[in-house]
């Protein structure tokens, strides 16, 4: 199940310790069911779980979810928090695409609202939100002033431009803003964001129109407004071109900054910086500027779905549309957590994985303080995604974190192979899910095939209790990127 010279021991039917050993300073905390473990038979991310444990200053287990599969240093599911004082940041806890995340918007059309204009609506969205490998069409352009003020404010910006309302501002994560410095932001990178603002992007970003299926949680699923039938919008998307040149640039200035600092890395993409260096410094501020992009980018985009939205049913469709939640996917950020009894100042590094606070945090919003942080889980474009909450049981073992999809069985290469002979949306088509991509390759090498069943994924967050199933939603048709 796993490459021979690791050793990994089952604690419960969700849960597998990596013991510490040799340059280890913690052990390794994998979750996840024994097909789920079988599945990672030869995949490095497990050796990856063993690196991000050498790093200095970690605190905990370095920690995989059950979406967890190879990714640039550390997994992609990985967590992994670090001591203010005596830890590091690391680009590789990040990854290239930052603040990649997660928007749910609830309408108030139900399921046979929408049938009858399904394909109308899914070809408006794929003509107001530009998608693609470098797409700008996006209808807004940034002034080198208005970009920086995307980069220090992000969401705010948005909607201080008329981008949607105050009350979408509640309802993201960090309030869509984080403390980003544009002076950070190499002129490259910004260069790369002037043009791509309100877009989808590429790969496995997509906006998905969808239904609410089934409600597990019948409270909580009333009080964010998905109720059965009820038709939702997922937007996934991230910081674009900008958000990889900032990754870009800083990695050759983290490999320099180890070497300075004696840092003793098992794996180069790993490369870091002590946390109160002027490089993390550096570092933070770029990322959290790009962090604000794509907050800001989601933002938009959401946005546009209401104008699409308004386009194919009405102008009150658009209006009564609510954010339900956005969360961020790839972050680090500074939080406070309980470590054996004290309050610690942590820099917790998500990788492909969802914050998860519990009822009762204070950085939830009056709305989601007594039920927990909402928590989005989009699986593939022919199955289905999740809504869940945050618990206690994830603020006290996985600093406040679960899992962020369904994560990949199978490369891009393996899954085009596989489609190359079929149709893919002709398929799709027949099960009544329209699917619109800016090519075919696009569309190919997101099969759902090439990922893993998101419901096992889930099944295994609920049963751990890091994570509490609210509802599941499913697709009726899908914009990619």
């Amino acid at each position: 199940m796993q490459p021979t010279t690791i050793r990994v021991e089952q604690i419960d039917p969700f849960r597998w310790r990596v013991p510490r050993t040799g340059g280890m300073r913690t052990d390794g905390l994998i979750f996840a069911d024994a097909e789920l473990m079988h599945d990672l038979e030869g995949d490095q991310c497990i050796q990856q779980v063993v690196n991000v444990a050498h790093l200095p200053g970690i605190v905990g287990p370095s920690i995989a979810m059950p979406d967890i599969h190879w990714g640039y240093g550390f997994p992609i599911g990985g967590v992994a928090a670090f001591d203010e004082h005596d830890g590091v940041v690391s680009p590789g806890g990040v990854g290239y695409d930052i603040n990649c995340g997660v928007r749910l918007l609830r309408t108030p059309l139900q399921l046979d609202d929408v049938r009858p204009r399904l394909k109308r609506l899914a070809d408006t969205l794929f003509a107001q939100i530009p998608s693609g490998v470098g797409a700008s069409r996006s209808d807004v352009r940034l002034s080198p002033a208005e970009l920086d003020r995307v980069l220090r404010t992000g969401a705010e910006w948005a909607v201080k431009e008329g981008y949607g309302t105050p009350r979408d501002l509640e309802c993201i994560e960090a309030g869509g803003h984080l403390d980003g410095d544009p002076e950070r932001v190499s002129n490259r990178a910004k260069q790369r964001g002037r043009d791509q603002l309100g877009t989808v992007g590429s790969g496995n970003h997509f906006v998905e129109v969808g239904h609410v299926a089934a409600v597990f949680d019948q409270p909580v699923a009333t009080r964010l407004g998905l109720t059965v039938g009820t038709v939702t919008v997922f937007i996934h998307s991230g910081s674009r071109g900008l958000g990889y040149q900032v990754c870009d640039d800083y990695l050759d200035t983290m490999v320099r900054a180890a070497a300075k600092y004696g840092i003793d890395l098992p794996d180069k993409q790993l490369c870091c910086a002590p946390l109160a260096s002027a490089e993390a410094r550096a570092y933070l501020g770029a990322m959290n500027g790009a962090a604000n992009y794509a907050f800001a980018n989601r933002q938009l985009m959401g946005h546009y779905v209401r104008r699409s939205l308004a386009a194919v049913f009405s102008e009150p469709v658009a209006s009564e549309t609510d954010l339900v939640y956005d969360v961020a996917h790839n972050i680090a950020k500074f939080e406070t957590h309980d470590v054996s009894g004290r309050a610690r100042r942590l820099c917790v590094h998500r990788k492909g994985a969802t914050r998860a606070f519990p009822p009762g945090h204070p950085e939830l919003g009056d709305r989601f303080r007594d039920i927990g942080q909402p928590v989005l889980i989009p699986g593939d474009m022919g199955r289905y995604s999740f809504v869940l909450v945050g618990t206690a049981g994830a603020y006290a073992e996985t600093f406040g974190s679960t899992c962020h999809g369904a994560g990949r069985r199978m490369s891009r290469h393996q899954a085009k192979k596989l489609a190359r002979q079929r149709n893919v949306p002709k398929e799709l088509e027949e099960r009544g899910i329209y699917v619109r991509g800016a090519t075919r390759a696009t569309v190919d090498e997101e099969i759902p095939e090439a990922y893993k069943d998101v419901a096992k994924v889930v099944d295994v967050v609920h049963a751990a209790g890091i994570g509490r199933k609210v509802a599941r939603l499913e697709p009726l048709a899908v914009v990619k990127g």
